[in-house]
């Protein structure tokens, strides 16, 4: 749920009138009821449309886009950089798209960054989901039947996701080894009690993303990693590269050299995969690894995917109600996040996207 309960008092107390679609919130834990004793009004799709601020999780559709009337401003997780049918209903719409991901990493934005809130139940649910479907225990057991070893986890990619990876592998006991192209992350990976890998590394980009690697290095890197995949049990790769594919870490010959059991959980699938056969949302068995693809991992834990990122808006319109709608294209955060106002692509990359080259 992009609002909940909890948090419809804040933005009443900021004079605006809160509705919430009819059932929305039931699988996340918060029924209509709720919203109603906190003060909001329960509609239908019709009465969502026509608000002047439309608040999203997931893409809408662009058929739903269509129904907004000029002027509105769409906000949640939009795939500016990717996609293009989207972008282009919101321009033909005359909308303002804010995407919640296109907020920049700053210190002031750090209570409306939705993606790292999101990103970082992601970790978390990633390895619960390799514990549950792994055929061994995480943690070493000492019993009357002998001893257990623990599990072997591998982590790549330490950035938000990863570090919670890191984490919660390492309280449920496993022996947790992490690799990252950025070689600052060795710091934090050492500081969570885990192992860094030593392979190939590159500096980040402007926005601290990591950057795409030549061919060389990338061969370097499967290389180096190779081993390291061969003796795990638990996977976990997170490593993305914002508006691009992402990077390939582990090829279907390293998967090979896996033992039967191994579980794998890609959650890049969904834009191109850090594991070769890897698909999105769906289980893939090579000579007996599984490998998961799942895209919407924080959905697994909606109640609290919902409270943080209600949170993370009510921050964001907080803002938006102070600075006012007239000044998007110069705030700092919605300089980066508005991508459209009024129908005008402003992002490069969005304005890239649809052919328009540079605002």
């Amino acid at each position: 749920m992009a609002i909940v309960p909890q948090s419809v008092g804040s933005l009443i107390e900021l004079e605006w009138d809160v509705v919430v679609e009819s059932g929305a919130g039931d699988a996340a834990g918060f029924p209509d009821e709720q919203y109603v004793e906190a003060g909001a009004t329960v509609g239908d799709p019709a009465a969502i449309v026509a608000s002047d601020i439309v608040l999203a999780v997931a893409p809408p559709h662009p058929e739903f886009v269509k129904l907004l009337s000029p002027g509105t401003v769409l906000v949640g997780f939009l795939d500016p950089f990717v996609n293009r049918e989207l972008m282009a209903m919101c321009a033909e719409a005359g909308i303002t798209a804010v995407a919640v991901e296109a907020i920049p990493r700053t210190t002031l934005a750090q209570s409306m960054d939705a993606l790292s809130s999101q990103t970082n139940i992601a970790g978390y649910a990633a390895v619960l989901l390799a514990a549950q479907d792994a055929p061994k225990l995480m943690p070493m057991m000492v019993t009357a039947a002998g001893t257990i070893a623990p599990a072997r986890a591998l982590i790549l990619g330490v950035g938000v996701a990863g570090l919670q990876a890191i984490a919660t592998a390492k309280r449920l006991g496993a022996v947790v080894h992490a690799y990252d192209i950025r070689p600052e992350t060795a710091e934090q990976v050492e500081s969570l009690g885990a192992k860094f890998v030593a392979a190939p590394t590159a500096s980040a980009d402007e926005g601290g993303y990591a950057v795409e690697v030549e061919a060389d290095t990338q061969q370097l890197q499967h290389e180096a990693l190779a081993p390291h995949v061969a003796e795990s049990d638990v996977i976990i790769t997170t490593a993305q590269i914002p508006g691009r594919p992402a990077p390939l870490l582990i090829t279907s010959e390293m998967v090979a050299a896996m033992h039967p059991g191994a579980v794998i959980v890609d959650m890049a699938a969904s834009t191109g995969g850090n594991v070769e056969p890897s698909l999105p949302d769906q289980v893939v068995i090579v000579d007996g690894v599984r490998i998961h693809g799942p895209s919407d991992l924080a959905a697994q834990v909606p109640g609290d995917a919902s409270r943080m990122y209600s949170r993370n808006l009510v921050a964001l319109l907080t803002r938006l109600h102070s600075e006012g709608a007239e000044n998007l294209t110069t705030d700092a955060i919605f300089g980066e996040a508005a991508v459209i106002v009024d129908g005008e692509p402003r992002h490069p990359r969005t304005r890239s996207l649809l052919g328009l080259g540079e605002a």
